[in-house]
């Protein structure tokens, strides 16, 4: 799957060449290779550009281009081109910046002439929408929420106060309170020659039917792919959702909860209060973590942790135990006429 278009313009099409003189990176194969989009490995479409971060174990065919570190270029790899730079990452970042922009919302108008608003949906004083946002039945928008262009709002949707969506697709029956931040840029960084390049976050937001998100959360859209909440979520004031998360269905946050990105949350789990969640961790459906959990490895189905370190429950409890006795002192004896009347 490539960039949405309805949050992201093309400015190409490029060619390999034209990125290769501009990121500094070697061209090797079709310097006119056409580049328009850009893409997972497992999911690019023809002309996309597509970054690995390893040599490839088997033959790895790609339809469009292929960023990637000297050490890896290797015969394994079939594609139109390749981009060969020490630091692949960062000529990612900025070869994308190069033929790809979010979209803009700009002209004197609050509410854009082609954005679609249904006539039953209630709009308060002073809400931003952008071009081809959509906006349906019976939905509730808030006094100074700014809806971004090409999102969409489901049917019977309520967006509190000064909430601002982006790059994001929100179903039917949600609550999205007040504050509330959905669809920005998550945290992804590349370095090159010391300097800091902000990765791009190219993907979308994703929210089923019937999630809540409470006031002041955050909700940050996919790099290459999305971030999705499953139907019947429970997202709590003040939690962060990093990118590339998934969060299965009637899964429950409370406040505080912090979760990096391309975490995989299954259905039912259970996070207590400032709960934090490492990248790229798997939790199990029906999980649960207790308040102040800090998560290091994945979590199995069904079973509840706790600690800092996050542990299985019973072990916690015998580690605290033990702790408590090791701590403990003894009674201090009496001194002679101590505590006579």
């Amino acid at each position: 799957m490539g960039a949405d278009p309805r949050f992201f313009e093309r400015l190409g099409p490029l060619t390999a060449g034209d990125l290769a003189a501009r990121t500094g990176a070697r061209c090797e194969g079709d310097p006119a290779a056409p580049v328009n989009d850009v893409a997972e490995p497992a999911t690019a479409p023809q002309g996309a550009l597509v970054f690995l971060t390893r040599a490839p174990a088997e033959l790895f065919s790609a339809p469009g281009v292929v960023v990637i570190a000297p050490d890896a270029a290797t015969g394994l790899i079939q594609a139109a081109a390749v981009l060969v730079h020490e630091a692949p990452r960062a000529v990612f970042a900025r070869a994308a910046a190069l033929f790809l922009t979010q979209r803009f919302h700009d002209g004197p108008d609050l509410i854009a002439p082609s954005a679609r608003i249904d006539p039953t949906a209630r709009i308060a004083p002073g809400v931003i929408v952008g071009p081809d946002a959509q906006i349906g039945a019976h939905a509730e928008i808030g006094p100074g929420v700014v809806i971004g262009p090409g999102v969409v709002i489901g049917a019977h949707t309520r967006i509190g106060a000064r909430a601002a969506l982006q790059c994001a697709i929100v179903g039917q029956h949600c609550d999205i309170s007040a504050g509330a931040v959905v669809g920005e840029a998550g945290f992804g960084l590349a370095y090159e020659a010391g300097a800091i390049v902000t990765l791009p976050h190219l993907g979308r937001v994703l929210i089923e039917d019937e999630v809540t998100i409470g006031a002041n959360s955050t909700i940050d859209r996919g790099m290459l792919r999305d971030t999705v909440l499953g139907r019947g979520c429970r997202i709590d004031n003040l939690c962060h959702i990093g990118h590339n998360v998934t969060v299965g269905h009637h899964a429950v946050m409370a406040a505080f909860a912090g979760v990096s990105g391309s975490v995989d949350i299954g259905p039912g789990a259970q996070f207590g209060g400032r709960v934090g969640i490492a990248d790229h961790l798997k939790i199990g459906a029906g999980a649960r973590l207790a308040a102040d959990a800090a998560v290091m490895r994945d979590v199995p189905a069904g079973e509840t942790w706790a600690g800092s370190p996050a542990q299985p429950l019973k072990s916690f409890m015998r580690e605290t135990a033990w702790l408590r006795r090791q701590s403990g002192r003894k009674p201090r004896k009496a001194e002679p006429g101590e505590g006579a009347a």
